[in-house]
């Protein structure tokens, strides 16, 4: 939103209407519509001009004179509109106020409607807005109402002195005169709730020809004061412009709608107040002068507040624009506040503007468009605005300060519902009042429905209603026009979805099983309509409901039937359904296109008939259709509702459709009677026979007199005994006719017990008892003869009756009927086969003393069967059978009877009774007895799970660890602590962990609850190695809160202080970070902070900062070690540091040297008046000429340094000529003769003394002289003379005699091959050093003999020299010098490489030398040993050779495996060397894993390593390629498998084991799928869930039909719908499941399939999915997965470091367990997710 305008009402002009005249063309009236589209103006001419509402002139008018024939001038006074807009009154000075019918439209014709004559001239005029009558004043001073209805006008009240204003209250309420006198009075036509009365409200200093009313009055006139009066006539504010010789008098004025702005009119000028609501006063704006203006004599406020509009003396009219402020919302809408209450909304699209205003005159402060920009919602201080844009119904209800959080919903047309703090308020558009208010937490659009009228019932002014749900499983239906509560439904299962009908008659909801139910309101009834509903609508105005389910369209035509339903099968689903110019379609969805289902229309207009009540256009609908179930109902219920409104024509055609031919002609006989005339009465009597009120009808005959006729009504229904009552009833003379004939016609139609009640009646037993007997009832033949001795002493008619009551199982009366006549053994056999145990056991005591007790027992045993064990015990007790006594004690709850029998007995049967009467005990607090009984009874587990229960932990543990495994104590205790967590009880929760050396969890709790202090003195008791990791854990977790403070004092107590100076540094809290880095790391510290703190700051503030605090010094050579020279510098610019710049300059330069930036080092070296260091560093990177440059310039004493630098490296290099000169050059032949003494060269050393040190000549003569003859005795006394004489000749430096006197030498001359080797490189020497134009042919001589003495190496160097290098390479070859022979092809003659690689590798093939061939082939030794299948030493040679050799030969060593049917030793390669990401090996993963899928255990613990190193090998290849979705795949299923068998054997774990199976169920693309839903099935019937367990079974036995077929296209996929369970899967080969399996399989699915208790279908989640499915085919989303158990996540989740997610429940309980049971196995899964996924975000604090 874009504030563009004011803040305060300004007035902005626009245009002029009507420019100004030369002369006076006073302008007298104006007016603005009502609805704001026309403005009327008037002037002196009495011509009425009409503009629109944007100034433009439309239409004008003439008026006339009231008295033409008079020809006498007037002058229009007044002006004012209609409520309607469509009548304008004009008000004339002469007497008259004429009524105009203007009309609606630009151009309709103007007629007079009403004129009222008055009695003396009119000054004024004003119309109340919603009145039919205006109000107007006279120059008598009477004030008159005038009434357009009846055309009459009437006193109002007045005054002595003539009346000069009007003006009415904002409210339109009440309305004040001004008089000539000054006197201001009041009149109220509503007194209610407004406070205010009629009469005199103030006298004003002079006559008020200005008067408003706005939030004051406000008065003014020719004294130029301004007063403003409250409503009681106190003066307020004034504001007097007399002295003010600019300003005139005041001479008229206006009120803006809202009454918050008020403006006068005067002399060129407009002022302006507006209303201040905080200080309650009026504030004057910036008057509005206007040059040439001339006197303003009218003014007028456009009704929305948006414009005003100013008449002058001289007529010229102007238009201004009038508001506080102008927003564009969302450049969609223009908000004009016109006032503090007002506000005008326009789009900027369309132009259509509404008015929002408030009708309290609250202060608007936010205004929101809403709902796809139909909607305004506007705020103000103690009501909230709603309207709707489109229909301009605006609403304005109380609403108090909500913060905000009310959310609006405009699903609706008729109204908004606003949700707030658990409550639902419903506001109806155009309506001041809260329409219903309801109380729930679930605010959506699918569990809300709401009816206002959307078909409004017949005899109903309103039909306002709504359908919520009070909480997931209960709906309530409110009518909200009477606030009552119609219905209460309470489900079973969660709500998923409710609806309304139009008429609000019924109402449609579905559960989250996508069960759908229709609940009928009148008659309270719930109706199940479907199963596995998908989608369900009413269809538009209509009561026709369609659905679908699964493959199957679903409409009920009569909602009234609901077993009456019309199918038709689809192949999609259903999007939508559209009704549109009477034919309504169904739109499915099938894939690729949508196609359209066309519903009966006639069968859903009957429906819109009946509620109309026009039957007989139902009927037309009706007779078009062919006689169906749906019709059939339909005729019927037409029939019900013509009987019931007398319509007995459409009665009888619909009972005629229905085939009931009675009742046509019964309606026909009635019709007739109605035709020929007949009283009416008969026609009531047989229309209330028809419908079986014959009560009824007998009391209209009696009424008319007709007795026979109701007589015979009687008996031609065979209701004998009515007749019978109305004839003795009426003392009718036939009465004994009538019971003869009655009862004969009981013994024709065979009922034989109403004629035996007869006989009785008469006396006639005997007859009664055979009649009773013939009937089959022998009970009450046997009450007859019992009451009569005669009848009991005929034996033969007792035996007769007795076999007819043992026959009916009537033993009771048989026994009475043989105890009657003394046979007591057959009665008391009768008593006990009847169960009539008090009278056998009195019989037996009187004649069978000895059986008593037998029947006592059985007595017992009955009493319990039936429940009634508080009377079995005593009569167990009397039969001795106190085990059976106890039970039925206990059953009664007699406790204290039942321990009473038990402590008097000494069986050991008893003993099991303690237990239950200890729960008992315990039950009702007597905790020390209950612990007593409890350990009679052998259970004392019992009493620790009741001591935990009463949170009497000690005793608890106390008990368990008498009668408790530690593993079973840890889990009862933890579960119960867990509990106490739920329920805030914290202390015992601690208590309870800590009893059970469980810390850990205590810790965990508190750091969820973030009671830190608590933690922490856990995890300083318990695991104080782990302290200062959880001060550093907490300190990130309170970091990333925001609770900087308690961060740093868990970093410091964490000893990390300097985390806590980072996150102050982060979050810029400068202050706290130096502060903790001076308290904890020191002055050094200190420093460090202040420097960085300063670099952020920059320049001055900089410099500031660290003087302050006494760093700068320290801060500049801390910049400056830092490399931050630039920071160093400007901190050095203060005048207290400028003496370190230079040295700032030198080790700036120092750095440059040492990041090889020369250049700039120069500079800084030179700018630190240090040359000779930017010398030195050129001379040690011999970069001579940059030297030699900077010295001559800035060092020349560094000159001779330089050349003798360069000297020393040409030396080095052998130039020696080179480095001669630069020494000469540095003047230092000294240390050039030195250099060539080491280097040997004595006759350049002599050459140099003779020349440039000849007093040194001599010395170094006798050293040379001496060196020489050193050399020269080397030879030995061995050697011949032709050996002396090479020596001497090379002494004498005759070095080429000398050459040819060693070659002659011969082993004969020195007896020594060595010692000839050494004279042939000497020679050899000789000629490289001395003689070089000899070095080839001596060198070739030299070789050849060495060779010829097998010397191949000296021989090798000898070639070498000659530069002959395929020779010296086969002599090597020969000396097996390979490693010489490969470097001098590699590095002399490439073109010989080759050839050396191919002699040696064939020499080392030929010789089997593997180990050897791997240092010059490794490659070729690999293939040759893993030939002769040495994995071994392939192996450990590829693990030398480096990853990329490895992964190869592991990738063939796991092939050659696999092809071995080894696929357990190949994973065990795979795992002990690692995985290739060459996607050459990826076939031999999947044939490993498919190999391991076939063999190996989904289930069993024994498999777990397997799967275990195949998820950690898979993990490996998913790391190394990243983005892979089918390893990625195989990965999850290896550990969804490692999941599975590690919960094998442990109960606890059984249902995570299963989610695991069926998770797995979503990867059968990878998988075999029939193990996979074998396994799926299996876990799921060992756990219980029999409907899954049946649909997985059933799955794969079809997979094994598709398998033994060969193909999948008979495969139906429809269980697995809208699951993530793949469709298309590859079919193994074989069958992986054994053939008894799969027949056991087979067998339990046709047991159970004929259990109704199981369904095939799978159980579904909170979001209506299959519960395994992370794909939400409802919201279109797909759930993260759980790492542990592979099920979606929805919520309560434990989230992980990397981003994954479990189930907190599982999670949870898998941990638990672990802890109590030390499972390696689950050890080992929980140590792989922390490795894959990271820690838990809320570790616990085992640190395993």
């Amino acid at each position: 939103r874009i504030q563009i305008l004011f803040e305060e009402m300004q007035l902005r002009y626009l245009k002029t209407l009507v420019p100004p005249q030369d002369g006076q063309a006073k302008v007298t009236a104006f007016a603005w519509s009502p609805n704001n589209a026309k403005l009327a103006a008037v002037t002196t001419d009495n011509v009425v001009v009409m503009f629109d509402d944007q100034g433009e002139k439309r239409d004008k008018f003439s008026t006339k004179p009231g008295d033409p024939s008079a020809k006498r001038p007037y002058q229009i006074k007044g002006l004012a509109f209609s409520p309607d807009s469509t009548k304008l009154a004009v008000a004339q000075t002469d007497c008259i106020i004429f009524v105009y019918k203007i009309g609606e439209e630009w151009g309709d014709k103007k007629t007079i409607c009403n004129k009222f004559v008055q009695e003396c001239p009119v000054t004024c005029m004003v119309w109340p807005q919603d009145q039919q009558t205006f109000i107007v004043g006279l120059i008598n001073g009477k004030i008159r109402v005038c009434n357009i209805r009846n055309n009459k006008s009437q006193h109002l009240y007045g005054s002595e002195s003539g009346v000069v204003s009007l003006a009415l209250s904002p409210s339109n309420k009440a309305v004040v005169s001004g008089h000539l006198d000054g006197t201001i009075l009041r009149y109220v036509f509503d007194e209610t709730g407004s406070g205010m009365t009629h009469g005199l409200v103030v006298r004003h200093s002079c006559a008020p020809y200005a008067l408003a009313w706005g939030t004051t009055i406000v008065a003014a006139g020719c004294d130029k004061r301004i007063v403003m009066y409250s409503v009681e006539g106190r003066i307020t504010m004034q504001y007097d412009y007399s002295k003010d010789n600019d300003e005139k008098e005041f001479t008229v004025a206006i009120s803006n709608p809202s009454g918050h702005s008020v403006v006068l009119g005067s002399f060129n000028r407009l002022r302006l107040f507006n209303w201040e609501p905080r200080s309650s006063n009026w504030e004057e704006t910036t008057p509005k002068n206007i040059p040439n203006l001339y006197t303003i004599t009218a003014l007028s406020w456009k009704k929305d507040g948006s414009r005003l509009i100013c008449g002058s003396l001289c007529g010229s009219v102007d238009l201004f624009d009038c508001c506080l402020k102008r927003t564009i919302y969302k450049n969609k809408f223009e908000m004009t506040y016109v006032g503090l209450s007002q506000v005008i909304v326009k789009s900027l699209q369309s132009g259509t503007r509404v008015v929002v205003k408030s009708h309290y005159a609250y202060q608007i402060h936010m205004v929101n468009i809403m709902g796809d920009d139909q909607y305004v919602v506007a705020y103000t201080t103690d009501t909230l605005l709603l309207g709707d844009l489109k229909s301009f119904r605006i609403s304005e209800i109380p609403w108090s300060e909500s913060g905000g959080n009310e959310k609006f919903f405009f699903k609706h047309p008729n109204c908004c519902m606003i949700f707030n703090a658990g409550e639902l308020t419903l506001v109806e558009y155009g309506t001041n009042d809260i329409l219903g208010s309801v109380r729930t937490e679930f605010m959506t659009k699918r569990l809300t429905s709401v009816r206002i009228n959307d078909r409004k019932l017949k005899g109903a002014d309103d039909n306002k209603k709504i359908a919520y749900c009070v909480d997931l499983k209960t709906i309530a239906i409110v009518d909200l026009v009477f606030g009552v509560t119609l219905a209460t439904i309470s489900h079973d299962s969660k709500i998923d979805w409710v609806d309304l009908n139009e008429t609000s008659r019924k109402l449609l909801f579905r559960d989250k099983k996508l069960k759908l139910y229709l609940f009928d309101i009148e008659s309270q009834q719930k109706t199940t309509l479907l199963g596995y509903c998908s989608f369900v609508q009413w269809i538009p105005s209509s009561d026709v409901c369609v659905a679908q389910s699964r493959n199957n369209l679903c409409v009920w035509y009569n909602i009234d039937s609901p077993d009456k339903i019309t199918m038709v099968t689809i192949k999609g689903d259903i999007e939508a359904v559209e009704r549109i110019d009477g034919k309504t379609e169904v739109v499915v969805n099938e894939g690729i296109t949508s196609i359209n289902y066309t519903l009966d229309e006639g069968l859903i207009e009957f429906g819109t008939a009946i509620d109309d009540k026009d039957y007989s256009r139902a009927v037309q609908y009706l007779e078009s259709l062919e006689l169906t179930p749906e019709t059939e109902t339909m005729w019927n219920s037409l029939s019900q509702l013509s009987l019931q409104s007398r319509k007995l024509h459409i009665a009888e055609r619909c009972f005629a459709a229905l085939g009931n031919v009675s009742r046509v002609r019964y309606l026909r006989s009635i019709r007739k009677i109605i035709e020929e005339g007949g009283d009416d009465f008969r026609v009531q009597a047989k229309l209330a026979i028809l419908d079986k009120q014959f009560r009824v009808a007998e009391a209209i005959y009696l009424e008319q007199g007709w007795i026979d006729e109701a007589m015979e009504m009687y008996q031609s229904l065979h209701m004998w005994e009515e007749a019978l009552r109305v004839a003795e009833n009426k003392n009718h003379p036939e009465l004994e006719t009538l019971r003869r004939n009655y009862f004969t016609w009981l013994t024709n139609t065979n009922q034989e017990e109403k004629a035996g009640e007869v006989l009785e009646r008469n006396s006639d037993y005997m007859g009664a008892l055979q009649m009773y007997m013939r009937a089959g009832l022998p009970a009450k033949a046997a009450r007859v003869a019992m009451d009569h001795q005669n009848i009991m002493n005929q034996y033969d008619v007792i035996d007769n009756i007795t076999t007819q009551l043992l026959k009916g199982g009537m033993y009771e009366r048989a026994g009475e009927l043989y105890e009657k006549i003394q046979r007591y053994q057959n009665a008391l056999e009768f008593y006990r086969k009847g169960k009539v145990f008090r009278r056998a056991v009195e019989l037996a005591r009187q004649a069978f003393p000895g059986e008593v007790v037998d029947i006592e027992e059985e007595w017992g045993d009955y009493l319990t069967s039936q429940q009634q064990n508080d009377d079995a015990v005593d009569h167990f007790i009397e039969a001795g059978k106190y085990i059976k006594a106890v039970e039925a004690a206990i059953h009664s709850r007699q406790w204290s009877k039942a321990l009473q029998i038990i402590e008097t007995q000494d069986s050991p049967e008893a003993l099991k009774f303690y237990p239950i009467i200890a729960d008992y005990h315990a039950h009702i607090g007597e905790l020390r007895d209950a612990e007593r009984l409890y350990d009679k009874g052998g259970r004392p587990e019992k009493a620790v799970e009741m001591y935990i229960t009463n949170c009497e932990w000690d005793a608890a543990y106390k008990i368990a660890q008498t009668c408790m495994k530690p593993e079973e104590i840890a889990l009862l205790f933890i579960s119960h602590a867990q509990e106490l967590e739920k329920k805030g009880m914290y202390k015992d929760s601690e208590r309870l962990y800590v009893t059970i050396s469980e810390p850990d969890l205590a810790i965990n709790m508190y750091k969820k609850l973030k009671r830190y202090d608590s933690m922490i003195r856990l995890v300083s008791s318990y695991h104080s190695d782990l302290l200062v990791d959880t001060h550093l854990h907490l300190g990130k977790e309170l970091e990333t809160e925001g609770q900087y403070r308690l961060a740093e004092s868990h970093y410091v107590e964490g000893g990390d202080w300097k985390s806590a100076v980072n996150m102050y540094r982060l979050v810029d809290k400068w202050d706290d970070a130096f502060r903790v880095a001076k308290q904890h790391g020191g002055a050094n510290a200190a420093k460090q902070v202040a420097f960085i703190w300063g670099k952020t700051l920059g320049g001055e503030s900089a410099i500031r900062l660290l003087q302050k605090l006494g760093f700068l010094m320290q801060c500049i050579d801390f910049a400056a070690e830092s490399g931050a020279f630039q920071y160093a510098f400007d901190l050095a610019k203060h005048h207290s540091a400028q003496h370190k710049i230079p040295e700032l300059h030198l080790k700036q330069a120092m750095y440059l040297e040492d990041e090889g930036k020369f250049k700039l080092a120069e500079e800084a070296f030179i700018r630190a008046k240090k040359p000779k260091e930017a010398v030195l560093m050129y001379v040690h990177c011999q970069d001579w000429d940059a030297a030699q440059r900077v010295a001559e310039v800035h060092d020349p004493e560094s000159v001779s340094d330089i050349l003798v630098g360069q000297a020393r490296v040409a030396f080095e290099s052998r130039e020696y000529q080179k480095a001669e000169t630069f020494l000469l050059r540095a003047q230092r032949p000294e240390l050039a003769i030195q250099y060539y003494k080491e280097c040997g060269k004595w006759e350049d050393a002599l050459r140099l003394a003779r020349e440039y040190l000849p007093n040194k000549l001599n010395a170094l003569q006798e050293e040379f002289e001496s060196s020489q003859l050193t050399h020269s005795g080397h030879g030995g006394e061995g050697n011949d003379n032709l050996l002396n004489a090479a020596n001497k000749l090379v002494s004498h430096g005759d070095y080429s005699r000398a050459i040819e006197t060693y070659l002659r030498i011969t082993y004969d001359d020195v007896n020594d091959h060595k010692v000839l080797q050494e004279v042939l490189k000497k020679a050899l020497q000789l000629a490289i050093k001395f003689v070089p134009n000899q070095v080839n042919s001596v060198g070739h001589t030299v070789a050849q003999r060495l060779s010829d003495m097998k010397a191949y190496e000296a021989s090798a160097e000898a070639f070498l020299v000659t530069e002959r290098y395929k020779e010296a390479i086969d002599m090597f070859i020969a000396c097996e010098r390979w490693d010489r022979a490969k470097t001098v092809a590699r590095e002399l003659a490439p073109m010989f490489e080759e050839y050396v690689e191919k002699l040696y590798v064939d020499t080392l093939k030929k010789s089997g030398k593997a180990e050897a061939l791997a240092d010059v082939d490794v490659i070729a030794a690999l293939d040759m040993l893993a030939s002769k299948g040495q994995w071994k030493k392939v192996m450990q040679r590829a693990e030398e050779e480096g990853p990329e050799v490895l992964k190869k030969y592991v990738a063939m060593y796991a092939a050659s495996l696999i092809q071995e049917d080894a696929p357990t030793k190949a994973l065990q390669v795979l795992a002990k060397f690692g995985v290739s990401d060459n996607p050459a090996s990826f076939n031999i993963y999947r044939r490993l894993c498919h190999d391991l899928f076939l063999s190996e255990s989904f289930s069993s613990v024994t498999a777990y390593k397997t799967w275990a190193s195949l998820r950690d090998v898979l993990t490996q290849l998913t790391e190394q390629i990243p983005g892979n979705s089918e390893f990625n795949a195989y990965r999850i299923v290896t550990h969804l498998l490692a999941v599975r068998t590690s919960c094998d054997g442990n109960s606890q774990l059984a249902e995570v084991g299963v989610k695991c199976a069926v998770a797995l169920l979503r990867y059968t693309n990878y998988l075999l799928p029939d193990k996979a839903f074998f396994e799926a099935g299996s876990t799921c019937r060992q756990q219980g869930w029999d409907n899954m367990a049946f649909v997985f079974f059933n799955r794969f036995l079809d997979i094994c039909d598709a398998i033994e077929d060969g193909t999948t296209s008979m495969l139906d996929h429809s269980d697995f719908k809208e699951t993530d369970v793949p469709h298309d899967v590859a079919l193994p080969s074989d069958f992986s499941i054994s053939i008894e399996e799969r027949e056991a399989a087979k067998e339990w699915v046709l047991a159970v399939s004929m259990d109704q208790g199981i369904q095939q279908q799978l159980n579904t989640d909170e979001r209506g999915c299959y519960e395994a499915s992370l794909y939400n085919h409802v919201n279109k989303s797909t759930a993260p997965m759980c790492i542990l158990t592979g099920y979606p996540v929805i919520r309560n989740e434990v989230g992980f470091k990397g981003g994954q997610v479990a189930n907190k429940d599982d999670w949870n309980t898998y941990v638990m367990v672990r802890r109590v049971s030390h499972s390696i196995e689950c050890q080992d899964v929980l140590q792989y997710l922390q490795r894959f996924a990271g820690a838990p975000s809320n570790p616990t604090y085992s640190f395993e």
